[in-house]
């Protein structure tokens, strides 16, 4: 045991927390739950799932749970949309809920959406189940947690004085034209992207085309390019 894993577990010793887990990826979720919901072993205790915005939302009013893990792209509309319908929860004077993000992304625009939304932290699941653990203890006390790489990243983002925080032309589009540029910009078909966001296929059509008009975009290609320079995809 490092010394590291052995103050984690020295500082959640006897202690409990109540979880919701909302990622789009079952297994993700199931792989979760097993390596930090040994409740007797961490003291975490998984107490719903949600893999999109209505049921995460749904799901977490019915718990009141202490920490939800929260994945940024769920369809839906994004892990910003749950803390928007949740803002009531997590402003409560008594017992609030508060969230950490969960994600394979280290976007800028990710990071700074869901701490802007309200949530407490922004991990990558390159993390171990022990400073998860550990995260979610220190969440559930209020505290904000980072991976180390975006602590610095975090801060410096919303100490910067010289530049906005977020992209004027990204600001421009709404949560869902996001999520339908992202799916674009990585090669999706619009069949695919209506049955993972869960709309329908003339949806989709309208939110590229409003995608293209509001950027002042030609095309998917030109829109792919967008996409990538500024580490979107």
């Amino acid at each position: 045991m490092t010394e590291r894993t052995a103050d984690a577990e020295r500082d959640t010793a006897g202690r409990r927390a109540r979880v919701v887990l909302v990622d789009d990826h079952r297994m993700f979720r199931t792989g979760v739950r097993a390596e930090i919901g040994r409740t007797e072993e961490t003291g975490v205790e998984v107490v719903g799932e949600a893999p999109d915005v209505d049921q995460a939302v749904s799901v977490i009013a019915a718990t009141r749970p202490d920490v939800v893990l929260l994945d940024v792209h769920l369809p839906g509309g994004g892990g910003v949309e749950v803390l928007r319908r949740s803002a009531a929860l997590l402003s409560a004077p008594e017992e609030p809920v508060r969230f950490l993000a969960l994600s394979v992304s280290d976007a800028a625009e990710d990071v700074i959406g869901v701490i802007r939304g309200g949530a407490r932290g922004y991990v990558t699941k390159t993390i171990t189940g022990t400073d998860l653990v550990h995260a979610v203890f220190r969440v559930a006390d209020g505290d904000a947690v980072f991976s180390p790489r975006l602590a610095g990243f975090v801060l410096d983002a919303f100490a910067s004085t010289d530049a906005p925080p977020v992209d004027e032309d990204l600001d421009r589009l709404t949560q869902r034209e996001r999520e339908v540029l992202r799916l674009i910009a990585r090669g999706y078909a619009y069949k695919e992207i209506a049955k993972q966001l869960f709309i329908s296929v003339k949806t989709v059509e309208s939110h590229v085309s409003a995608v293209l008009r509001k950027l002042q975009l030609s095309n998917r290609h030109e829109l792919t390019r967008w996409a990538t320079a500024r580490r979107l995809v």
